[in-house]
């Protein structure tokens, strides 16, 4: 790998395509959203009823709603809640994930056992179900989707997590440090992480493409960020029940998901591809 910060990015650039688009369209995307109150040219929340189910002209890019709300501005807003749910959704599952995933993995015996069949138990159950069940009993909000999302989606990264430290734990430079008497704290957090950063990188960036379609999945059965609140699902909704008049409705929020996504998606595997030592050679 190269060893400078200029080398890697023009490594990079050079050789690992996937990271420079997937990366582009992510930033592109943050972008939009961090600077939606400024780029927005209404209020998403507003409403006019001269312009109901308006299509897609210069003085509303993306059209209107049925309550005359300009798309394209709740498109922006709704990007926000889009990345806030999938950064801090990933962020708990990978605070878990890790948690766990560590002291399985370095420790093994019994406690790799009951710690790998409960994760075999949570795995068990589908996992979208599982978190319709759990916010049925919840008031549904942005805090609560992001939360569920977190606790029912730590699984994956917890066994990458295992399998990276079951490897590392036997290396001689682990086994010395275990022989000088540092304590495993230090040795999981200083020698052994950073070691399966790479994998555990890459599942975090293909978990949030996902979480961002578990939350517009929720939104768009009415599960999740509640109206007038715009949300990428809940703009789908409208677009469901008025797609034979107003097809904008669907087609723009749809493709923000689907662009997203694959953004997220090229990322991760463009990153993979990267952080795979036989394929820098």
């Amino acid at each position: 790998m190269p060893s400078s910060g200029t080398a890697a990015i023009l490594h990079i650039l050079k050789n690992h395509p996937l990271v420079v688009i997937g990366g582009s369209i992510v930033m592109t995307v943050a972008v939009l959203a961090i600077l939606a109150p400024w780029i927005a040219p209404y209020d998403p929340t507003e409403i006019d009823v001269s312009v109901i189910l308006m299509p897609p002209s210069w003085q509303h890019w993306c059209g209107t709603d049925t309550l005359g709300r300009d798309v394209f501005s709740r498109m922006l807003f709704g990007a926000r809640v889009s990345l806030a749910v999938g950064f801090v959704a990933v962020g708990i599952s990978l605070l878990i994930g890790l948690l766990l995933g560590a002291i399985s993995g370095y420790a093994g015996g019994r406690t790799d056992s009951i710690i790998m069949r409960i994760t075999d138990m949570v795995l068990c159950f589908p996992t979208f179900f599982l978190i319709l069940a759990v916010i049925a009993f919840l008031e549904p909000s942005i805090w609560n989707i992001m939360i569920v999302i977190g606790l029912t989606s730590w699984m994956g990264i917890a066994r990458l997590v295992r399998a990276e430290f079951l490897s590392l734990r036997q290396r001689e430079y682990i086994l010395a440090a275990r022989s000088l008497g540092i304590s495993p704290l230090r040795i999981m957090w200083r020698y052994m992480l950073p070691n399966a950063l790479g994998p555990i990188l890459v599942s975090a960036v293909l978990g949030i493409a996902g979480a961002v379609l578990v939350e517009s999945g929720l939104s768009f059965l009415g599960l999740g960020v509640q109206p007038p609140d715009p949300s990428w699902g809940n703009i789908l909704t409208d677009g469901k029940d008025n797609i034979q008049i107003a097809w904008w409705l669907s087609m723009f929020p749809g493709l923000a998901i689907l662009i997203t996504v694959l953004g997220y998606n090229l990322l991760g595997e463009g990153l993979r591809d990267y952080f795979d030592p036989r394929l820098n050679r």
